[in-house]
């Protein structure tokens, strides 16, 4: 019998996926359970329209992705903060506040964690990080840190 899988099974195969099992392994198990839907031209439709739905999804995400990589890439976003003797800053310039820098300057949102710092930036100077915007999609900034106006 064939069966779409509406959860993933373990030794018939993931969520989506349009399988061959035996008649009493669908009838006793994965029908009453609600694991998986009989394959019929209504099940079939369904499924067709979730997978372009969702590959319509991932490319309308990658474009944005790539519009918002395009924007900010290259740019400059210039922090301020207090430092001690020899310019070491207290405490560090975090992610967070990159992150929230970007929507102010730009009006690019990206989350926290998709900046990735080479390290904990400490001191005055320009540094390099990479904003991970979507899968593949990526772009370099830079992050000037300058002393806080008084």
């Amino acid at each position: 019998m064939k069966v779409v899988l509406l959860q993933d099974v373990k030794g018939s195969g993931k969520k989506g996926d349009l399988v061959e099992v035996s008649d009493g392994y669908a009838r006793n198990f994965l029908l009453p359970r609600g694991l998986a839907k009989e394959a019929n031209a209504q099940v079939m439709n369904e499924l067709k329209s979730a997978r372009e739905a969702k590959a319509w999804r991932i490319r309308r995400e990658t474009e944005e992705a790539r519009a918002a990589a395009a924007s900010i890439g290259g740019k400059t976003v210039r922090l301020f903060a207090k430092a001690g003797q020899g310019g070491r800053l207290f405490g560090a310039v975090t992610a967070k506040e990159i992150a929230e820098e970007l929507k102010k300057s730009f009006h690019v949102d990206v989350d926290k964690r998709k900046i990735v710092l080479d390290g904990d930036i400490r001191a005055y100077g320009t540094y390099a990080c990479e904003v991970k915007l979507y899968a593949g999609v990526s772009a370099k900034i830079y992050v000037m840190v300058g002393e806080q106006q008084q």
